[in-house]
């Protein structure tokens, strides 16, 4: 059965983010998951919505155990340090 994390981003410092993002991506691929989705939050009923420093990301991975490989795997938990550097992370594990 499919897994997907889903990650609520505060970014905390754009640069350090910018330079997680262009890195986690081959780590996702390499245990054979994909980026469904990624966007900026905004709220329009809010003056001024959110702002740019919210993001959402969506990640699918196959299974339960190949979404738990990556996230535990060497090559991603290389970079937590970066990511922890650049935002403030929710990543939430849901099967369906």
């Amino acid at each position: 059965m499919a897994a997907y994390y889903v990650g609520t981003v505060r970014v905390t410092d754009a640069c350090a983010w910018e330079i997680y993002v262009s890195q986690v991506g081959a780590t996702i691929s390499q245990y054979g998951g994909r980026v469904l989705f990624r966007g900026t939050r905004h709220d329009e009923a809010n003056a001024g919505g959110f702002g740019d420093d919210w993001r959402i990301v969506t990640l699918h991975f196959d299974s339960r155990e190949a979404a738990k490989r990556w996230h535990g795997s060497p090559e991603y938990q290389r970079l937590v340090p970066l990511r922890d550097a650049g935002a403030e992370v929710e990543l939430l594990l849901y099967q369906g």
